[in-house]
């Protein structure tokens, strides 16, 4: 596993807003405890708003957020968009603009944009993820809305690429990385993919309808909780 994907699994260990203790988080991700230590290291050093220390656990506290502006989606995916373009620019000073802006973004999103407790910068993923990832973001956008089963090509965090038949229910955002949360056909259980991750999503000509245990409302992030 990239120490990035590794990353992304401990803050969603800790989206709960429960405290974890490192030993914990180690053996669940099949790491080392002082892997931990440093993965927290890094998270900290980005600007994610993790409290704790060594021996004790560790949790994410509330976000401060300052909202001067209301985006819709659409809005702040071109601003990511136009953000991810120039921070791949060969000026060092555009490059660096691009990177601060991205941070001030991050530490100001609205509450209303995504949910309370995600509203925390997430700094270490590079801006050519988020490029790739909104080249799937009008046909998930249109398939959420259009109630329409997704046949999608997949590359999970290991590097393996399988085929799915999904129903997309919902995206959201995480600080440059976008998440999609579907009713997994193939595996018969909710899955949450990540966009950038996404090779391939072709619309199928089969819609879907609200099924008691396969809608948003029915999915629990936390079943062990």
């Amino acid at each position: 596993m990239r120490r990035t994907d590794r990353l992304f699994d401990i803050i969603q260990i800790l989206r709960d807003g429960k405290l974890h203790r490192a030993q914990d988080m180690a053996e669940r991700l099949e790491v080392s405890t002082r892997t931990i230590y440093r993965d927290m290291d890094t998270l900290v050093a980005s600007g994610v708003p993790v409290e704790g220390a060594r021996g004790v656990g560790y949790m994410v506290r509330e976000a401060i957020t300052l909202p001067p502006l209301t985006l819709t989606t659409e809005e702040l995916e071109a601003l990511n968009l136009g953000m991810a373009i120039v921070a791949e620019a060969a000026d060092p000073d555009l490059k660096a603009a691009a990177e601060s802006l991205a941070a001030k973004v991050d530490a100001v999103l609205p509450e209303g944009t995504i949910a309370e407790a995600d509203a925390w910068k997430f700094a270490v993923y590079p801006f050519a993820d988020v490029a790739r990832g909104f080249a799937q973001m009008p046909t998930l956008r249109a398939a959420i809305k259009a109630r329409q089963k997704l046949q999608l090509i997949y590359r999970s965090i290991d590097d393996r690429r399988t085929e799915r038949v999904i129903r997309p229910l919902h995206m959201e955002y995480w600080g440059r990385v976008w998440t999609l949360t579907a009713w997994c056909e193939t595996r018969d259980d909710f899955r949450v993919f990540r966009v950038d991750l996404i090779e391939h999503a072709k619309p199928l000509p089969e819609l879907f309808v609200d099924e008691p245990g396969k809608r948003l409302s029915d999915y629990d992030p936390y079943p062990n909780s």
